[in-house]
């Protein structure tokens, strides 16, 4: 399959109403009508998300409000160059676990001085990861006024499917503890 008929389909799926990405996108402006209304700011670290999080939160008008910035912390160097994630700090650790995903939604946080920090840590697909997690997998954590993680297994080797599915659920988390603060 080319580029280009890859391309048509991307196109294709995002005039679709039921489009995935329309759906994040909804729940991203109720999430940050939210955030805004309370004075709050989030900043996010993702991984096998790819930036999901980051870009249905960004496509609100006005996101600038709310949103200090964030970054796919995709491979141990990025942790390194985007986190500065001391090494003591992850002994005993591994990535797309849940105490990953805290590590990283407190770090993100911390260092853009936001109110909530989101993370998501993974394995999108259509592989699972070198810790032997399936793809589908991946935790997700929030930090600010109260914290939460949670598993998402999908039982999908399907990336494109994961990475929203990742996404909404991150959103999703960080809306439900907005409304519950």
């Amino acid at each position: 399959m080319g580029s280009g008929s890859q391309a048509s389909q991307a196109r294709s799926r995002l005039k679709q109403k039921d489009d995935p990405l329309e759906q994040l996108m909804a729940i991203a402006a109720d999430l940050g009508e939210r955030l805004k209304a309370r004075g709050e700011k989030v900043a996010v670290a993702e991984s096998s998300s790819g930036g999901l999080i980051s870009a249905a939160l960004l496509s609100v008008p006005g996101a600038s409000a709310y949103y200090l910035g964030g970054g796919v912390v995709y491979t141990p160097k990025a942790r390194v160059m985007l986190m500065d994630i001391p090494r003591e700090a992850l002994e005993g650790m591994r990535s797309a676990s849940e105490p990953y995903a805290m590590l990283l939604a407190r770090t993100v946080r911390e260092r853009f001085g936001a109110t909530w920090g989101i993370s998501e840590t993974g394995a999108a697909g259509p592989t699972g990861n070198g810790y032997g997690d399936a793809a589908g997998h991946t935790c997700i954590a929030i930090s600010g006024p109260v914290e939460a993680v949670v598993t998402i297994e999908t039982g999908e080797a399907d990336r494109y499917g994961n990475m929203q599915a990742f996404a909404a659920a991150a959103l999703d988390l960080l809306k439900r503890a907005v409304a519950d603060d």
